[in-house]
């Protein structure tokens, strides 16, 4: 498969593993890009850059040629969505869907028209995707975040909404929602996992992608084999304090 299938892959509910991008770090962000996974995903959200290092992280994922760039926009709405798309993402992940129509305004911020209401002006993208809009909205895919007590409660809704591509969980705001007083609460565990199961029920229900975000490769195995498609593995601010961590311990022999 290549980087231009990924849309395709994700709605055959194909599994694609993903790594996670917090840092304005374009040369790291390339050199992760170069190992393999299926698609690199870059945090416009809560991540530690701006437009021009959104911008610079997509082509660094595409120097990098073995990864999709993916996009986790700051919020719902079609300046954000339409941004992400122009500067080349291939997907895009939107935050904090609560309803439906939270889920189709995605949709429709993701299509140009007559299916949408993306505006013409693919700058970037058009070198990757091209310019006809046909091809773009058949190019790139829609995930819906469900984190929030309220998008739990309408998640099947959600799941139904035309042009839907997949449901993806923020294991951490879920968390919270179902009442955990941090974000790995494990006393709310038993809770956490019925969420889950309903989640990815409902995504298989309407054929759709379900993705979830996971700290670490074992725990992506595990889910995988539970039928989850779209796994991101932690992210690069982790791994640099744990590889960070461990290299001081063992130059000081504490470990």
């Amino acid at each position: 498969m290549t980087v231009t299938d990924f849309a395709a892959r994700v709605r055959r509910r194909e599994t694609v593993v993903g790594y996670w991008i917090l840092l304005d770090a374009p040369p790291a962000t390339e050199r992760i890009a170069t190992l393999g996974y299926d698609y690199v995903a870059l945090d416009a959200q809560h991540g530690l850059f701006g437009y021009s290092g959104l911008l610079n992280g997509l082509t660094a994922i595409d120097a990098g040629g073995a990864s999709a760039g993916v996009v986790r926009v700051g919020q719902n709405g079609p300046a954000e969505i339409g941004r992400a798309l122009d500067a080349g993402a291939r997907a895009v992940i939107v935050p904090l869907v609560n309803t439906a129509q939270d889920a189709a305004d995605a949709v429709a911020a993701a299509r140009y028209p007559p299916h949408g209401i993306r505006s013409y002006g693919p700058m970037r993208s058009l070198l990757r995707i091209g310019p006809e809009p046909a091809r773009a909205n058949d190019s790139v895919a829609v995930l819906a975040m469900i984190e929030t007590p309220q998008g739990l409660q309408n998640v099947e809704e959600i799941a139904a909404t035309p042009g839907l591509d997949g449901l993806y969980v923020g294991p951490s705001d879920l968390t919270l929602s179902i009442g955990g007083t941090t974000s790995t609460d494990p006393a709310v565990a038993d809770e956490f996992e019925t969420a889950l199961t309903r989640i990815r029920t409902a995504c298989e229900a309407n054929g759709l992608a379900a993705g979830l975000h996971t700290g670490a490769g074992e725990v992506a195995a595990r889910r995988i084999a539970e039928g989850w498609t779209v796994l991101t593995v932690a992210c690069d601010l982790v791994h640099l304090e744990i590889a960070a961590r461990d290299h001081l311990a063992a130059a000081r022999g504490d470990r």
